[in-house]
């Protein structure tokens, strides 16, 4: 069995078992509910169906995600579990709304809710339950990088608040005769609201794409860099097509005497070792050279280094190579966002043709894309 298939089992046992408790959990609540007259409980019950739904649908996400890759989509559909979970913060977002409205009316047109013994053990019963279900699920999602398990357990875990403090409300009325479960209502549909709105954010970042986890970045060049003949990782760029699917290019530097077929044996071998170690795909690995027959060429690329890095835009250097025949000089520039690419090459090629009037010189601006 591979590592997808453990994955797709744990997202699908995790949202069964939510599945069965939330559907158990409706049934009680919306039977003391309409029992109690309490608006607070019939909403705690409704707000529980929709995460019956959520799981529903990430299960879907979860099965449609695993496909394996067609002509259409010859990387996957990994990217599908980032659609289901956003529809599970829609969900949650759409319960928040509901939850605040109903609250509201029943703000403006108020009826005394009557609890007794028995409903105020079963809203206790639901906070517990609530709790558990909410560390399992998030604690299952994050085990297997699924956004729409994390997002159903943040939401389990909400829930838990709102029946706690339905169950607060509900106490006292009972002891005192003061209703505040509408009011409890809409406080709690502020939090859910505020839930789903990070949520559709949180997945929105995901699709549109973000900085990789520096965390990994590192390990990924430190596992290029402590390879033999290795001097540097640069330009590493990560596509995300889905959890635990990601794709990646990188340059490498090597020195100016090494033939093509040890250049190849060394990227082979790196893609091996970054895939066994990180599940990251290296799908191609560029190869800058560096200067090992001339020590004038050192000399020259400390010069430059010195020039480009007075920039406080200019975030690193590399990939420098000095043709002292041809008087041409290569290398590039990872610049920070805070200049456009276009003015840094501007002033750049400006510095180097004063400084090095007789050399050619080709920059490459680079994107300040990992940490």
């Amino acid at each position: 069995m591979n590592k997808n298939e453990d994955r797709d089992k744990i997202i699908t046992r995790t949202s069964v078992v939510g599945i069965i408790t939330n559907i158990l959990l409706v049934l009680f609540k919306a039977f003391i509910g309409f029992v109690t007259n309490s608006i607070a409980i019939i909403l705690d019950a409704l707000n529980n169906l929709s995460d019956v739904l959520s799981s529903v649908v990430t299960i879907i996400g979860s099965k449609l995600a695993n496909r394996l890759p067609d002509k259409k989509h010859p990387l996957g559909h990994g990217r599908i579990e980032y659609l289901s979970a956003m529809v599970v913060a829609a969900i949650v977002l759409y319960a928040g709304i509901t939850a605040g409205i109903e609250s509201v009316k029943k703000i403006l047109d108020p009826e005394p809710a009557e609890y007794n013994l028995v409903s105020l053990i079963i809203i206790g019963v639901a906070v517990a339950v609530k709790i558990v279900l909410g560390l399992y699920v998030r604690k299952k999602g994050k085990q297997v990088s699924s956004g729409a398990l994390e997002a159903s357990g943040k939401d389990a875990l909400f829930d838990a608040i709102l029946s706690a403090s339905v169950l607060a409300s509900a106490l006292i009325a009972k002891f005192t005769g003061l209703s505040l479960e509408a009011y409890v209502g809409i406080l709690i549909s502020g939090f859910i609201i505020k839930a789903g709105i990070e949520m559709m954010i949180e997945t929105i970042n995901d699709i549109v794409g973000h900085r990789e986890d520096a965390e990994l970045t590192k390990k990924i060049k430190e596992i290029i860099r402590s390879e033999e003949g290795v001097r540097g990782a640069y330009d590493l760029m990560i596509n995300d097509y889905g959890p635990s699917r990601h794709y990646a290019s990188v340059h490498i530097e090597l020195a100016d005497d090494m033939t093509v077929n040890e250049v190849d044996v060394i990227t082979r071998r790196l893609e091996a070792l970054v895939y066994a170690q990180t599940g990251v795909v290296l799908t191609a690995v560029g190869v800058y050279s560096y200067n090992t027959k001339d020590d004038e060429a050192a000399k020259l690329r400390n010069q430059v280094q010195e020039l480009i890095l007075a920039y406080d835009w200019a975030i690193q250097f590399h990939g420098f190579y000095v043709d002292m025949k041809e008087k041409s000089m290569r290398f590039d520039v990872v610049m920070s966002f805070d200049i456009k690419p276009s003015e840094g090459l501007e002033i750049l090629y400006r510095d180097m043709a004063k400084m090095f009037p007789d050399y050619k010189v080709y920059i490459a601006p680079d994107v300040d894309i990992t940490d």
